[in-house]
Formats: C-alpha cells, sequence, structure tokens
C-alpha cells in the first residue's frame, strides 16, 4: 500500500513538473512571437525612412544636418540587434529626428499635398501603431513568463530548465511625441 502511494506521489510531481514546463514553454515562445512582431515592425518603419528622407529632400533641400542625423540614427536602430536596452534606446533617438523631419512639412504646403508625402506619413503613422500594439503584446507575454518564472513551483523547474526573466520592451515616450503643430489658429 505504501509503494502505491509513492509510486503515486512520484506520479503527481511528475505530471505536475510537464504541466509546468510545458506552460513555461508556451510562455516563451509567447514572449519569442511577440518580439518577432515588433523587430518586423521596426524593420517596416526603418525601410519607410529613407523613402521619407528622399522626398522631404526634394522640398528642403537645406534640412542637410537633420538628413544625416536621421540616417545615422536609422543606422544605429539597425545595429542595435535584439538588445532590449540598446534597440529600445536606438529607437528613442530615432523617433526624434523622425519626428521633426515630419514637422518639416508645414514648412512646405507643396510637399504636404504631395501624394507621395502623404502616402508615406499615413504608412508611417500606421507602422507606429503597429509598434505600439506589437510592443504591448510583448510586454504582456514577458510579465506571464516572468510571473511564470518566479512562481512557486514553476521556479522550482524554471531555473534548472534554462527558463530565465526577460526584460520588457520600452521605449521613452517623451522621445516618441509627436511634434506640435500650429494649424493657425483652426482647432
Amino acid at each position: 500500500m505504501l509503494t502505491y502511494l509513492l509510486l503515486g506521489f512520484v506520479a503527481v510531481l511528475i505530471v505536475t513538473g510537464v504541466l509546468i514546463y510545458n506552460r513555461l514553454v508556451s510562455r516563451s515562445q509567447m514572449a519569442d512571437n511577440g518580439w518577432s512582431d515588433i523587430d518586423v515592425q521596426l524593420k517596416r518603419r526603418a525601410n519607410l525612412i529613407p523613402q521619407l528622407v528622399t522626398t522631404v529632400k526634394s522640398y528642403a533641400a537645406h534640412e542637410r544636418d537633420l538628413f544625416v542625423e536621421v540616417t545615422e540614427k536609422r543606422a544605429q536602430a539597425m545595429a542595435a540587434g535584439d538588445d532590449l536596452a540598446s534597440r529600445g534606446a536606438a529607437e528613442s533617438a530615432l523617433s526624434q529626428p523622425v519626428a521633426r523631419l515630419m514637422a518639416i512639412a508645414e514648412d512646405y504646403p507643396d510637399m504636404k499635398a504631395s501624394g507621395n508625402f502623404l502616402e508615406l506619413q499615413r504608412e508611417l503613422s500606421d507602422t507606429e501603431d503597429k509598434i505600439e500594439m506589437a510592443r504591448r503584446f510583448y510586454n504582456g507575454a514577458v510579465r506571464e513568463l516572468n510571473t511564470s518564472v518566479q512562481s512557486f513551483p514553476a521556479n522550482l523547474v524554471a531555473g534548472p530548465l534554462g527558463f530565465r526573466q526577460r526584460a520588457y520592451f520600452e521605449v521613452d515616450m517623451a522621445d516618441r511625441a509627436l511634434p506640435e503643430i500650429d494649424m493657425g489658429g483652426v482647432s
């Protein structure tokens, strides 16, 4: 009888361990998927920026320093890789000159009316929205994974099997703020 109880206890431990492991794998995969979504959108934005620079250059050739800054910040963001802290800082730094680039359009009515510029502006805005959604999904998945990795009894399984906490992907919101545009008194 004691043997059956011991075997039953061992079976329960094994089943519990398998369930915990599978939950950790599932949450880790969700976090990987979330990061992949962010990466895709960041690359999409990086691919739109040269088109935007080229379009604005044709109207505002004297903004050379800004074009150089955007190009440099884009290269730094592309080179940051998957290190979340570096990537977040690089993307924040890129957002600043891109926002200034978009604000230049206010000084050039012909550019604001250009179909090419309007389409790029719409695509960039859509991409920014997708980045924000992907960031929220990723950070939610990371929160779930981190909670599982830290919770008992999952923490007994997580550490030895290589599951670790992950960092959130944060972009400084002050850097992402769009520039204020004077609409000439129109509310």
